[in-house]
């Protein structure tokens, strides 16, 4: 699966989700929520790009 960058620097890894918002390990970048943020600085989903 691919992995997706913040334009703050982080980084969105399917293999590791994203545990404090309950996203389950797995889980594609296109299968997130509509209103899933970047947990470290608040941006939308539409800001990322894939690596």
């Amino acid at each position: 699966m691919d992995k997706w960058e913040c334009p703050c620097g982080y980084v969105y890894n399917p293999a590791e989700g994203d545990p404090e918002h309950n996203i389950a390990i797995g889980t594609a970048f296109e299968d997130l929520p509509e209103d899933w943020v970047c947990p470290q600085c608040g941006a939308e989903k539409e800001y990322f790009e894939k690596l």
